[in-house]
């Protein structure tokens, strides 16, 4: 494995990890709003926002949980799982793009 993808799997693995710290975090979540916390913060919803917020009419892991489980440790593991996702999928994309790209 070439060194500098190397060091991009360590760094991602390594966010991967810490990702959870965001439970012990206090106050809101940085651009994780709803329609109603948008509406309070701007005076209004954006139209083209308000007519994809139905888009996701159920989500996979819902505020980063699993359904029924408010441990600690299963909110730890759905926000890894949750990275983990993000990850393979962005990266995924990102490869396969990159391929074609280069392909051309």
């Amino acid at each position: 494995m070439d060194k500098s993808i190397r060091n991009m799997v360590i760094g991602l693995l390594i966010l991967v990890v810490l990702v959870p710290l965001g439970l012990i975090a206090t106050g809101e979540t940085f651009g994780e709003w709803g329609n109603e916390e948008i509406e309070e913060k701007l005076g209004y919803v954006p139209r083209g926002l308000e007519e994809l917020s139905s888009f996701w009419q159920r989500a996979p892991l819902p505020d980063y949980a699993f359904e029924g489980d408010e441990s600690t440790g299963g909110a730890v593991i759905a926000y890894v799982l949750s990275a983990i996702i993000g990850v393979v999928l962005g990266g995924g994309l990102l490869y396969f793009a990159g391929k074609r790209i280069a392909k051309d």
